[in-house]
């Protein structure tokens, strides 16, 4: 008999890549095949591109345009530190690839999407700039290319890619531990649209939880390319997905958008009646369209989001209205060594399914994400606090006044670029400012502030915090506790000193520091990272079992993240070489294969405290649940229970499905089954 959450779905097996389109056959759609309201059409660039390793660092674009040796065929996403590549080198690579243009793309705008590029990038049409994007590696940009299109052409996109270590950018130097792969990371498309369209929409759905409503708020971020002012009419829709009712809709507006301007158009509320909200276990989710009409110019832009809220009252979290205890783990993106951070969709998928058989509702990453992770825990169900990339306490460590600006400033341009990307994800439910960069560092906190104050203005419905590793002494002097919850980094056993009996105690100190704020251990675990740390899974069973027991204990302590799901990739890794090089952290290795420590977090992390099987008569059985009361707890709705029976030769003879009642935290249940086929 197994009990396992309803959602779980099955994925399909790595290592079979499915046949992509030609790009030829995708530049076949004309103007006339287009619906009524066109759409954004989005041409991947995955396969043709071109490209070779620069150690002169040349900024050069004719010199690549003409050059016929040298260049080696990729894919992209792409790094060039994998296995494959050149995983030691770091400085400048150039990616070149064609596209013919077809005549009618004159009509529109054209635009080529990078979805991330670590860490900096020039990019180049036909020899001309049109675009860079400095010292960001993990968000999205743009580059207009219609200026510099050639109709009825043949057009290259050239890109210089760079991942020298910068004293004015996050991460800052070789100051993080995580992997430094260069290269286009992230998918790049090339995005065709009308003359006037939507860049984005920005989606806000605020609960009445007493009157079982919902209100959705969108604002539609309208770009004019044109050279006259345009008068723009705009309604919007929303509906639950795979839903036959109709869809909800707001009035019509009607605005003037300058010439070669970008205007944000706020539309009517659209009133949603008995909606269904998002939570972890039951991940639902809505599509919003938007349809813009300008003269002969119409653009729809659509995107999909969660009705849900999350909040601190008192010490907890609460999800929808209800209180929450949550537990999860911390995924290092990029550590497949013939992957590297140019990830497939199928390992994203692969880690985060096996995340969430770890029951992980709750995780936390140290960097913008790829979209596809954050659309996996919108469909799956896992909480996610995304943060700028500031870690490390040499970050802002006797910096002048002239970096410490700097790195302001970059700081703010991530968060920026983060927020607009991923605030529409209910998956995303905080920002996190930074990781251990010392909290009683006035430098450190002057930027926190200054990121806080930022995201307060860009998202004030989402949480902020800082996770600190400076909460061991005098606590009440740290800048974690500015913010709405407490996060500690803590590694007694590992990287500190200690056992259960230090665990504690940290605990105390900090509950005592902070009443009244929840408490989050925003990481903990057993590193295999130094020389006195032998090797083996065995402590990190005992780091697992004994570390999450004294969490229970404290009724403040509203979540905790194990660090990490798998041995990680990294610059500063004391294990392996190359693309090898990598910190042993995990409860999976390199490649996702699990270790003994995989189950114990599995148990750990689980709300069912108990299950207790009885056979009470020969073909009859007695099913006692008990849920936990403390970390993690929450209400166990829709889950179902499977029995099997096994009878001749110990094989599976016969089975059935019942769902479960719901479950409050700390409550039991009983039920019973009986079964003919058994010896």
């Amino acid at each position: 008999m197994t009990s396992r959450r309803r959602f779980l779905a099955t994925l399909p097996a790595l290592g079979a890549t499915a046949a992509l389109p030609a790009f030829a056959a995708s530049q076949q759609k004309t103007t006339a095949e287009r619906p009524t309201v066109a759409i954004t059409e989005s041409i991947p660039l995955r396969a043709g591109w071109l490209f070779r390793l620069d150690p002169t660092g040349a900024h050069d674009p004719h010199a690549e345009l003409s050059r016929k040796d040298g260049w080696q065929n990729v894919t992209v996403p792409h790094t060039w530190q994998s296995m494959a590549g050149s995983p030691d080198y770091v400085g400048a690579a150039w990616y070149k690839i064609d596209f013919f243009c077809p005549p009618e793309w004159q009509h529109h705008f054209l635009r080529v999407e990078f979805e991330a590029v670590f860490h900096t990038a020039h990019v180049y049409l036909n020899g001309t700039p049109v675009g860079q994007h400095v010292g960001k590696g993990y968000t999205a940009f743009t580059c207009d290319l219609s200026a510099t299109l050639r109709p009825g052409q043949i057009n290259t996109l050239l890109v210089r890619a760079e991942n020298t270590p910068s004293e004015t950018m996050l991460p800052r130097m070789n100051f993080f531990d995580w992997a430094n792969d260069g290269g286009l990371v992230r998918p790049v498309s090339l995005l065709l649209t009308p003359r006037i369209f939507m860049d984005r929409i920005e989606i806000d759905a605020t609960q009445d939880l007493e009157m079982k409503t919902a209100a959705v708020n969108i604002r539609a971020i309208v770009r004019n390319t044109l050279d006259t002012p345009q008068i723009v009419r705009l309604s919007a829709s929303a509906q639950q997905e795979d839903s036959p009712s109709e869809p909800s809709v707001s009035e019509l507006v009607t605005a003037t958008v300058a010439a070669g301007a970008i205007t944000i158009v706020p539309l009517p509320p659209i009133h949603i009646d008995s909606p269904a909200f998002w939570h972890f276990d039951t991940p639902r989710m809505y599509s919003a369209s938007v349809d813009l009409h300008a003269g002969a110019e119409s653009h729809r832009h659509s995107d999909a989001f969660g009705i849900r809220s999350f909040q601190v009252r008192g010490t907890q979290f609460f999800l929808n209205g209800e209180p929450v205890r949550l537990m999860g783990v911390e995924r290092m993106a990029g550590s497949h060594p013939e992957f590297g951070m140019a990830e497939p969709t199928a390992w994203i998928e692969s880690n985060h399914s096996d995340m969430k058989e770890l029951n992980c509702v709750f995780t936390r990453v140290h960097w913008a994400q790829d979209n596809r992770v954050l659309d996996f825990c919108d469909r799956n169900g896992i909480l996610m606090q995304e943060e700028v990339p500031a870690w490390g306490p040499q970050t802002f460590k006797n910096t002048t006044a002239e970096t410490q600006s700097q790195l302001e400033q970059n700081g703010l341009e991530q968060l920026r670029e983060m927020v607009s990307r991923d605030r529409n994800h209910p998956s995303v439910v905080c920002w996190g400012l930074c990781n251990e960069v010392d909290g009683k560092n006035p430098r450190a906190r002057a930027f926190a502030r200054a990121i806080s104050a930022e995201a307060s203005r860009l998202d004030p419905s989402r949480l902020q915090t800082y996770a600190s590793h400076t909460l061991g002494e005098h606590p009440e002097a740290d800048m974690a506790g500015e913010f709405d919850f407490i996060s500690t980094n803590e590694y007694y056993g590992s990287w500190s000193p200690g056992g259960p009996k230090e665990v504690r105690a940290h605990m105390e100190r900090i509950a005592n520091a902070f009443p009244g704020k929840p408490i989050v251990v925003s990481e903990y675990g057993w590193c295999e990272c130094q020389p006195s740390i032998p090797p083996g899974d065995e402590r990190r069973v005992e780091i697992v079992n004994a570390h999450t027991e004294v969490f229970r204990d404290f009724p403040a302590v509203a979540g905790a993240i194990y660090f990490d799901f798998n041995d990680y990739r990294t610059l500063v890794g004391d294990k392996g070489v190359g693309s090898f090089r990598q910190r042993v952290h995990g409860v999976v290795d390199l490649y996702a294969n699990r270790k003994p420590s995989f189950q114990a977090l599995r148990l750990q992390s689980s709300p069912i405290e108990s299950l207790n099987l009885t056979r009470t008569k020969p073909t009859d059985f007695l099913l006692r649940l008990a849920s936990r009361k403390t970390l993690p707890a929450y209400t166990l709705r829709g889950y179902r229970v499977r029995w099997v029976a096994y009878g001749y030769d110990n094989l599976p003879m016969e089975g059935r499905l019942d769902d479960l009642p719901a479950v409050e935290p700390g409550g039991s249940i009983s039920l019973s089954a009986s079964f003919s086929q058994l010896d």
